[in-house]
């Protein structure tokens, strides 16, 4: 019953997700796990989670080399099978399958990754309707440092989370469309404001620090109308796309409006906010539009130098764009302190 509260209380789905997978691997006491969402004919990688690959290659070389390539649904694979029939596996040897089973094990991740998969629970993210969001899989229980096979008793009460889980993120979607820009799929200015807010409140209860960048397209206008709205589009949806790919999966990157963007660092000092803004105005001035190369300027304030609120951090990032802008373009820019 906690854990169904604390899932259906959570709104944000890339959050939602990672909680979903550590309680389920907390419960069960999982080595790793991952977990599927079903994207019409495919199974993406979500979230992967992995103790012991994150310590021996990092954890963005591990989730990079997951999601790279998502799994067919009609291919014979444990997460497909249960995808498509909603039957629960728990295997103590996925190596050991019997040839005429309707599904069999891909050993090609665990070859790529120098990886031994010796037990697996594999349950479907099933909501009351019977629709299959996506699939649950916890590989490699653990008992006194041991891998054992996961315990039949797990089987029910991880497709109980499961259930709970598709309605989680089943509403989380509903709410997330909500709050996201339909041109970019970034966060929009509405989502901005609740954060920001929330993270102040954080802030000053703990005193981590707190960080926005502005960025703004130069010359967004020309663009426009030189190569038509479309190209414009194109630019906002591919700045959009680099600083997802570009930005910790904490930090909340949105449109605030026209050709702006805001970006909220968590936990982050005005370095660590001035070393990102310039990290971001560097890939994008290499990055190749199709209509020729694009720049942007960005501003950085932090909390507490810049301010004591939400409204001070925006007023303060603002002015440092516009200095940005005004002294050429192209360049970063922070409040002087």
């Amino acid at each position: 019953m906690q854990i169904g509260i604390t899932l259906t209380s959570e709104h944000d789905l890339a959050i939602l997700l990672e909680r979903i997978l550590s309680e389920a691997r907390r419960f069960t006491r999982a080595e790793a796990g991952t977990l599927f969402l079903r994207e019409g004919d495919h199974l993406r990688f979500a979230v992967v989670q992995n103790d012991r690959l994150a310590r021996e290659i990092g954890e963005p070389e591990m989730k990079r080399l997951f999601q790279e390539q998502p799994l067919k649904l009609r291919e014979l694979s444990l997460a497909g099978h249960v995808a498509l029939t909603g039957d629960t596996l728990n295997l103590h040897d996925p190596y050991m399958i019997p040839p005429d089973q309707p599904y069999s094990f891909d050993a090609r991740v665990d070859a790529r990754m120098n990886y031994r998969t010796q037990s697996i629970l594999v349950v479907p993210l099933q909501d009351p309707p019977a629709n299959i969001l996506g699939v649950l899989e916890l590989i490699n229980a653990m008992d006194r440092g041991q891998i054992v096979p996961f315990d039949s008793q797990f089987e029910s009460l991880m497709r109980a989370l499961a259930s709970q889980a598709a309605v989680a993120i089943r509403n989380a979607r509903l709410e997330d469309q909500s709050l996201k820009d339909a041109l970019t799929d970034v966060y929009n200015r509405r989502y901005f404001m609740i954060r920001l807010e929330e993270e102040v409140k954080r802030h000053s209860r703990f005193g981590e620090p707190l960080s926005l960048v502005m960025l703004d397209v130069d010359h967004f206008k020309e663009i426009n109308d030189r190569f038509g709205h479309r190209a414009g589009d194109e630019t906002l949806r591919g700045i959009a796309e680099l600083l997802l790919k570009h930005s910790r999966s904490f930090s909340v990157v949105t449109r605030y409006g026209g050709d702006e963007f805001a970006i909220v660092l968590v936990k982050t000092p005005k370095a660590g906010a001035l070393t990102y803004a310039d990290r971001m105005r560097s890939v994008v001035a290499q990055h190749q539009f199709s209509h020729g190369t694009v720049t942007v300027s960005l501003g950085a304030a932090s909390l507490p130098e810049d301010g004591a609120s939400g409204d001070d951090l925006v007023v303060a990032a603002d002015k440092a764009l516009y200095d940005a802008k005004r002294l050429g373009r192209n360049r970063v820019a922070a409040p002087l302190t």
